[in-house]
């Protein structure tokens, strides 16, 4: 048995009694976890070291329960990068991440992935197919093969597995299920979901007819890495960074971005699946480049036992606000919320969030782990005293990862539980792109009506050199 075998059975042995039946109690692990000896913590290599990425290096780091023993970002020498070089000086540092598993493999135990969303896939595959876990941002991936592939691959691989929407792991998460199981949470007919903060691609021309001339490629950038399986693009500073979210080909927009800390809990427990229609009402500005300024997108979800057909309605866009139910009240900035990639949220009248229409109840919420409220609050006084007592959350979503990892916790967005959300997401951008519906099979799996719309549940091929992902 190798060192890091080793290492991984003693681990999941060191949670057993001596009879191998009792678990250790939350609140011992949970007094040891910034404690723990080195040799009980999990050795993490983190994939993207920049902006978001370095950011989940950080909380990574934070939680007391990983030794970092890996760095991985295709430009070590750009600014963003240097916080957590500074922080981690002594750790190994790779700027390809076949290379840094070649050489370090059997020293890591798991990974964080803060890459663009278009790259998760193939270092999430390679990662599960060497019996890496995966700790991923969100979206989990950028079409809907690929997120299939990975969900397959969680459980063949049998690696625990979490998408970064942290607010899965907070106070909403924790609400939403116990006001659903007390069945304060019921008969939902129909949610709005809003995103109207400016995005990254508000200042471009939507008369934009191809991708940007090719600009000099910075020395300390390894171009040809961060293209992975994407087709060709010349390098250009409108790519790299934050910028890719602008591009299809890169990103998955405002709905990617935001969808998973807005409408992540109501899907898990009204246990949506698939939609069987997307409908674009609304694509200001569409172009077969980037977003659109402004996605109005309905997803229609059908019954599900006892639970009535239920649709979502998307608004993105500054000047795209949803209409508002009477004694909605005010719409608050979220402190909690960590800022994009190029600085704070920028002001907006209407912040992100969901509105969540039953037969009977109304419950106003923002996104990430803020909790619901019963609107108007005549009404909320009115269900005071039925609501259930909520538990408070055991651990953050770094430290669930983490814990999961050491088979004490399981992943709360695991990818059976984060992917069909992550394909939804992904069936609303190729509504986006296509500027049409899409009738989609949820048995199937298939779009019914559109044979080109089919064919990129796949997408375009991986580049050459870069098939192999795919048949992990």
């Amino acid at each position: 048995m190798n060192e890091t075998n080793q290492r991984r059975d003693f681990l999941k042995k060191s949670l057993l009694t001596v009879g191998g039946i009792s678990i250790i109690p939350n609140e011992v692990i949970f007094a040891r976890k910034n404690s723990v000896l080195p040799s009980e913590k999990v050795n993490l290599a983190c994939i993207g070291i920049g902006h978001r990425g370095g950011s989940i290096t950080k909380s990574l780091h934070e939680t007391g329960l990983a030794n970092i023993v890996a760095l991985c970002d295709v430009d070590m020498g750009a600014d963003h990068t240097l916080g957590v070089l500074k922080m981690l000086p002594d750790v190994p540092r790779f700027q390809d991440f076949r290379e840094m598993f070649d050489k370090m493999g059997d020293k890591i135990d798991a990974v964080s992935v803060g890459t663009p969303d278009f790259s998760h896939f193939p270092i999430t595959m390679l990662a599960m197919s060497l019996g890496k876990h995966v700790y991923v941002e969100k979206p989990m991936a950028r079409t809907f093969n690929e997120i299939e592939l990975m969900m397959k691959g969680a459980k063949k691989y049998n690696v625990a597995t979490q998408m970064g929407n942290q607010g899965h792991s907070g106070a909403n998460y924790f609400q939403f299920k116990a006001w659903k199981e007390a069945g304060i949470i019921k008969d939902v007919t129909a949610i709005t979901a809003h995103m109207n903060s400016k995005r990254r691609w508000h200042p471009f021309d939507p008369r934009m007819t191809k991708f940007p001339d090719g600009q000099t490629i910075p020395e300390t950038l390894d171009w040809d890495t961060w293209l992975n399986t994407a087709q060709h693009h010349d390098y250009h500073e409108d790519f790299v960074e934050g910028q890719w979210r602008c591009w299809y080909d890169f990103g998955m927009g405002a709905l990617g971005d935001w969808g998973a800390h807005i409408l992540d809990t109501a899907h898990e427990f009204l246990e949506l699946g698939l939609p069987y229609e997307v409908n674009p009402l609304l694509l200001d500005g569409h172009n077969s480049f980037f977003f659109p300024f402004s996605s109005t997108l309905v997803f229609k979800f059908p019954e599900r036992g006892n639970m009535p057909a239920l649709d979502i309605t998307w608004y993105d866009g500054i000047d795209n606000q949803p209409p508002l139910p009477e004694g909605y009240g005010i719409s608050q900035a979220d402190p909690d919320i960590p800022p994009p990639s190029d600085g704070a949220l920028r002001p907006a009248k209407l912040n992100p969030g969901k509105i969540i229409y039953s037969k009977e109840l109304i419950f106003k919420g923002r996104s990430h782990s803020r909790t619901l409220s019963i609107i108007p609050e005549s009404k909320a006084e009115e269900m005071k005293s039925m609501l259930p007592e909520v538990p408070e959350s055991p651990s953050d979503h770094f430290e669930n990862f983490l814990l999961a990892c050491k088979g004490q916790e399981k992943c709360r967005s695991s990818f059976d539980i984060a992917g069909p959300l992550s394909q939804v997401f992904t069936l609303g951008v190729m509504a986006q792109r296509m500027s049409t519906k899409l009738i989609f099979d949820r048995t199937t799996k298939q779009i019914t009506n559109n044979d080109w719309a089919n064919q990129m549940l796949v997408g375009e091929p991986p580049r050459k050199g870069w098939e192999e992902y795919y048949k992990l």
